[in-house]
């Protein structure tokens, strides 16, 4: 563990020092997000507008699952997702060679040599807005509660890299470019909206084949309302199951995958 963690400090010095050289996509990169940040607010903004309630849920409480969303979306841009832009084109040109010859784990490797420094201010910007809907939410918790919603953002976060990963996986196969991770992120918008929006098979496809809805809206709904085992292991078990048909699916991958050398 301790060699992992030396490593993962030389990945945080390369990825800054290389941000610095960059500095207008820097900035851009910081501009866009918050952008992203202020559009996500201000869509429910204008919503409540027209409704007291959306869901079921108050203007206070959907805050705090927009919160939610967009701290999982700020910690996936700032440790994984430029990870996975390259992961395509690692496969495809046989450059896993340089992974896999590593002496740690060639998916923690590829998963999180890159990290978005860019991302990381706006990373703190959707922590402060976290932190300022739970402060100023007018309903009292506990530090348990807190911590369970934490606990269960930080498992949204993974199961959102699984959900990813398995987008792109088919790469070894297909050969494609980009693999399925188009269909991600055009799939992925269902993550910013409360899964009660959704019912009938839409309902079951983003909570359970495609369970974007289990990423935030449910860790929220444990948060906000009274708690639930069944709302709870529904989302603990869909999320195992992920992690492991992604674990799976990856070592599959890497039987097929034909490396430079070959």
């Amino acid at each position: 563990m301790r060699r992992y963690f030396r490593l993962y400090l030389h990945f945080l010095r390369f990825s800054f020092s290389k941000a610095m050289e960059f500095r207008i996509d820097f900035t851009f990169r910081i501009v866009m997000d918050l952008i992203y940040y202020i559009v996500n607010i201000l869509f429910f903004k204008v919503i409540y507008l027209h409704t007291p309630m959306l869901a079921g849920w108050s203007e206070e409480q959907l805050m705090v699952f927009v919160a939610s969303y967009l701290l999982v979306d700020a910690i996936n841009m700032t440790f994984i997702s430029s990870n996975m832009w390259w992961l395509p084109q690692h496969i495809n040109r046989g450059a896993l060679d340089y992974y896999l010859i590593r002496p740690v784990s060639p998916l923690f490797f590829l998963s999180l040599r890159e990290f978005s420094a860019n991302s990381f201010l706006n990373l703190l910007i959707a922590a402060g807005f976290f932190s300022y809907t739970l402060f100023t939410y007018s309903h009292p918790f506990s530090f348990l509660e807190l911590l369970l919603l934490l606990t269960l953002l930080l498992n949204g976060v993974a199961l959102y890299y699984c959900i990813q990963m398995l987008m792109i996986i088919p790469v070894f196969w297909t050969h494609s470019s980009r693999g399925f991770i188009d269909l991600f992120w055009a799939m992925g918008i269902a993550m910013e909206r409360p899964d009660r929006i959704y019912q009938g098979w839409l309902r079951k496809v983003f909570t359970v084949i495609l369970p974007f809805s289990l990423v935030a809206s449910f860790p929220a709904r444990l948060f906000l309302e009274k708690f639930d085992w069944e709302t709870f292991l529904h989302l603990a078990s869909v999320s195992l199951i992920f992690w492991m048909l992604m674990l799976f699916f990856w070592k599959l991958g890497l039987r097929n995958y034909s490396s430079a050398s070959s």
